[in-house]
């Protein structure tokens, strides 16, 4: 917006056919060009919490077997769980992928799998700007090409979101459903600042004899500003020709005038459904115990289940192994719903009474590791051989 000349008010007398009023603001707001992703505070911020809590999960590796599903713990788990590689811990590790996958790889994320004398010696994240993917010409399969170097995709962990319509096993990011949301929050941005900054705040509307010779150009204009009021001193009051200027004063615009709130909320709120969080992660509404778990139960599930799969299959050479994140961890259980759950559980000899206390966060204790039940409990065809019935018929 050019903040000098706001508009035109016609007005008839005998001197001239019209007045010009000019606006004592100045600067241009307008926003131009395409903001990417990184760049963009609420898409960051959602991406972040979907890393950070990934990022935070025990990465187990499961083995099947006739009584149930059993951690393993060997070498290969604390690798994958503890130390993918010498200068990264699992939290940093997966917040990388994870970053990749939303923001910077465009819906891909690679990781570099190195061996040493047939084993797994270190898993490393891929900067995205190094990767390049290359259908082959059956369109089915595909290289990856890693700072100069070709791999098969078997021989690299790729983690993708968003299959491609053409190419499913390439990912695609969010940059195209984003992007006229990510300009209006950098628009709306740019339009706080410069009010704060007092470019929407002028406060004089300065009328001028549109038909004197002095005022008719804009140059004219301009001069009369710097005679009369830039080069006023604070404080002063400014000296003008009463018949040839006519100065009013106007109320400053406010922000509730420029209706920025309501609209970045909705934006904000576009974002995170498209991202997949809570509205609240974003400073939008308060927090809603049902719209966290919801959240974890789907986006965080929705991800870790791509990438332990991806791992499963080019990590695990067992049939009966795969890998899993403990996602139950970063459900919002309070400590009664916790005990009144588990000490269920235990009552029917589902856990142990040291998985239970485990559960709220208390250390193991000498005779709580055998599964318990209680004597009601039991199959009908040997209800009638419960103690308390025994003794009475005795």
């Amino acid at each position: 917006m050019v903040g000098l000349v706001a508009f035109i008010k016609k007005k008839t007398n005998k001197r001239s056919a019209g007045q010009v009023a000019l606006w004592l603001g100045e600067g241009d707001i307008c926003c131009s060009g395409y903001t990417t992703l990184d760049k963009n505070p609420e898409v960051v911020t959602a991406a972040r919490k979907i890393a950070e809590l990934i990022g935070m999960l025990t990465i187990q590796i499961m083995e099947n077997t006739e009584d149930g599903d059993t951690r393993i713990v060997n070498e290969l788990s604390r690798k994958i769980d503890i130390d993918p590689n010498p200068v990264m811990t699992r939290k940093t590790f997966i917040e990388a992928v994870v970053m990749n996958l939303l923001i910077y790889g465009k819906g891909n994320s690679i990781v570099q799998v190195n061996t040493h004398n047939g084993l797994i010696g270190s898993l490393y994240p891929v900067p995205s700007g190094e990767v390049s993917l290359t259908a082959l010409p059956n369109g089915r399969d595909y290289t990856v090409t890693i700072d100069g170097k070709t791999y098969m995709s078997d021989d690299v962990l790729h983690f993708r979101i968003n299959p491609d319509r053409q190419y499913p096993w390439k990912g695609r990011g969010l940059e195209v459903i984003l992007k006229d949301l990510v300009g209006n929050l950098k628009q709306a941005s740019a339009t706080e600042k410069a009010f704060f900054s007092s470019k929407w705040k002028p406060s004089l509307i300065v009328k001028v004899d549109a038909m004197a010779e002095e005022f008719a150009s804009k140059t004219g204009r301009s001069k009369l500003l710097d005679e009369y009021v830039e080069t006023s001193e604070a404080g002063q009051p400014w000296v003008i020709p009463a018949d040839a200027l006519s100065v009013e004063q106007v109320k400053p615009l406010t922000l509730a005038d420029l209706a920025l709130a309501d609209n970045v909320q909705l934006d904000k709120k576009a974002v995170a459904a498209i991202m997949g969080v809570p509205a609240f992660l974003l400073g939008v509404g308060e927090y809603n115990k049902q719209e966290w778990n919801s959240f974890v139960n789907t986006t965080i599930k929705s991800i870790t289940m791509g990438i332990q799969q991806e791992m499963t299959k080019k990590l695990i050479l067992s049939p009966n192994w795969y890998i899993r994140f403990n996602i139950l961890s970063l459900l919002d259980w309070d400590i009664q719903t916790i005990s009144s759950v588990f000490c269920a559980l235990a009552d029917r000899g589902f856990v142990t009474g040291n998985e239970v206390r485990d559960k709220i966060g208390m250390s193991p204790r000498e005779g709580l590791n055998d599964l318990r039940v209680l004597e009601n409990y039991i199959p009908n065809d040997m209800s009638g051989l419960q103690k308390k019935l025994i003794q009475e018929g005795e």
